[in-house]
C-alpha cells in the first residue's frame, strides 16, 4: 500500500464517530468515565468516547494545563525546533464537552471506584481509563535518583530536562565525548534512543564537528535498526575510523552506577565511561498511581484484555498507553491512539449491550535523523484467535526503503511534519 494511502487508513483516526460502525445514538446516559492522565492514549479515548457517547459523562483529570509531545521533542536537542512548538491545552477536548479537571491523582479505590486528587475532591466512577505513562527504576542504577536526574538527564519526557540536556550539548567543546545509555527493554518509544542520537550527530556536524557520541545499550538489537545505521554512515562516518557515532552493545554494557562529580558511569562489568555530557535513560515501569492501584503486575506493568484494554486485575478499570502491556504493540503515543480508539468502542459497545467486532491497530513512526533525511515504520496488527496476543499482519506496513533516494528520504521528511501535525489534531482536538 502507497505510504500516503496507508496513512489515511490507519495513521490519523480523522474519520467520525459513526465510522467505528455503531449507529449514532447515545447509550450512556448517566454513565461516568474519570480519565487519569491527559497524554496520548487519555486524550484520545476521551474525544472518540465523547464522540461515540455524546451524553456520557467524561471528566479527564491531569495535573498539568498543557502537554508536551515527546515525539519530535529529539528536534529540540538537534537545534531544529523550539520546545514550544510541542506544546499542546485540553481547550479542544473541552470545547466537545468533557470536563477537563487540573488536578494531581493521588488515590484510585477501585473498591469504592472512585479518584482521589491533591485538591481533596473526590470523583466516582462507573469505568476509570488510567494512561499515566511511565516512570523511572532508578534504584538500578546506584547514585541515581529524581534529584540527580535535574544535572544528569534523562530528558525522556518532554519539557524541562529537555532544555536542559541542550544547554548542556550547546555548553560542551569541541572535541567533547556525548555518551547516551539507552535503557533495557521495555521502554516507552523504542527508536527514540538512536532518533536522539542521530539529532545531537546533526547539531555536532554544524556546530561541533570533532565532538563524538557514544552510545551504551545492553541490548544486542533496536527498533529500525539497519535504517538508522545506513543513515548515520550517510551522514555522519559510521564505520569508518572517523564515525561521529559509535555504538557500544551487549548486556554488559547497561549502566549501573552514575558518579556526578566525575561525570562518569559505571556498566554492569565494571568499565568507566567518561564524558562531558551524558544522556542517562533508566530502566523504566508504569507510573506510580498504576502501582498505587493494584493494577501492575510482577514485571512492573499493568496486564490487560487485549480486546477491551480492561484490567485483568480490577474490573471497570482500563489501562491505555505506556504503563499496560499490549505486546507486540510497541510503547509509543502512535500505538496509544490506537489502543485508545479500540477501548472507545468497547465501551460504547458495552453501553448498548453489544459485543464489540475484533480490534485491529497501527503504529507509525518517523525519524528526521539528520538535514532532509528522514527513516519510517508502519505496521498493522490484529488480535489472535484465543484474544491472548496482539500480532502484527504478515505483509501490512512496512519500513522506508534501505537503498531510498535522496528525494525519497526529503519526501520522508515532509511526511514527517505532516504525520505530527495530523497526528496531534486527532489526540488532542486542536483547530
Amino acid at each position: 500500500m502507497k505510504r500516503r494511502n496507508f496513512l489515511k487508513k490507519v495513521g490519523l483516526g480523522v474519520a467520525a464517530a459513526g465510522s467505528f460502525g455503531f449507529p449514532m445514538i447515545s447509550h450512556g446516559a448517566g454513565e461516568s468515565v474519570v480519565v487519569v492522565g491527559g497524554g496520548v492514549g487519555g486524550a484520545t479515548f476521551a474525544k472518540y468516547l465523547k464522540k461515540l457517547e455524546p451524553s456520557a459523562q467524561i471528566s479527564l483529570i491531569e495535573e498539568n494545563p498543557q502537554y508536551y509531545t515527546c515525539f519530535m521533542s529529539n528536534e529540540v536537542l538537534g537545534g531544529d525546533r523550539q520546545l514550544d512548538s510541542l506544546r499542546v491545552d485540553y481547550q479542544g477536548l473541552a470545547g466537545l464537552g468533557i470536563q477537563v479537571i487540573q488536578d494531581r491523582v493521588v488515590n484510585i479505590d477501585p473498591a469504592a471506584k472512585s479518584v482521589i486528587t491533591q485538591s481533596g475532591q473526590t470523583y466516582h466512577y462507573n469505568r476509570c481509563i488510567v494512561s499515566p505513562g511511565i516512570d523511572f527504576r532508578y534504584d538500578e542504577i546506584e547514585g541515581y535518583d529524581a534529584n540527580v536526574a535535574e544535572r544528569i538527564p534523562h530528558a525522556w519526557k518532554a519539557g524541562g530536562q529537555t532544555l536542559t540536556l541542550r544547554a548542556q550539548l550547546e555548553a560542551m567543546p569541541d572535541g567533547g565525548v556525548f555518551v547516551l545509555a539507552a535503557p533495557p527493554n521495555p521502554f516507552r518509544c523504542p527508536p527514540a534512543p538512536y532518533e536522539r542520537a542521530s539529532q545531537i550527530a546533526h547539531y555536532f556536524k554544524q556546530y561541533k564537528p570533532n565532538a563524538k557520541i557514544q552510545i551504551l545499550d545492553p541490548k544486542a538489537s533496536f527498533a529500525k535498526q539497519s535504517l538508522f545505521m545506513q543513515a548515520w554512515r550517510d551522514l555522519y562516518g559510521f564505520d569508518t575510523d572517523n564515525s561521529m557515532i559509535e555504538w557500544i552493545s551487549g548486556s554488559e554494557y547497561q549502566v549501573a552506577e552514575v558518579n556526578v562529580s566525575d561525570r562518569e558511569v559505571v556498566t554492569n562489568d565494571g568499565e568507566r565511561f567518561h564524558a562531558d555530557v551524558i544522556n542517562l535513560i533508566p530502566p523504566q515501569k508504569a507510573n506510580w498511581i498504576a502501582h498505587q492501584a493494584d493494577l501492575v503486575d510482577e514485571s512492573g506493568w499493568c496486564p490487560v484484555d487485549r480486546r477491551t484494554f480492561e484490567s485483568t486485575r480490577h474490573a471497570g478499570i482500563y489501562v491505555l498507553g505506556d504503563a499496560c502491556t499490549a505486546t507486540a504493540l510497541p510503547k509509543s503515543g502512535f500505538a496509544a491512539n490506537s489502543e485508545a480508539k479500540n477501548c472507545a468502542v468497547a465501551m460504547s459497545a458495552a453501553f448498548k449491550g453489544i459485543e464489540a467486532g475484533d480490534p485491529s491497530f497501527s503504529n507509525a513512526c518517523y525519524s528526521v535523523v539528520g538535514s532532509g533525511y528522514a527513516i519510517s515504520v508502519m505496521a498493522v496488527y490484529t488480535l489472535s484467535e484465543d484474544g491472548q496476543r496482539i500480532t502484527p499482519v504478515p505483509g501490512a506496513g512496512g519500513l522506508s526503503r534501505s537503498n531510498a533516494s535522496e528525494e525519497e528520504r526529503l519526501l520522508d521528511v515532509e511526511y514527517a511534519y505532516s504525520w505530527y501535525n495530523n497526528f496531534v489534531q486527532d489526540t488532542f482536538h486542536v483547530s
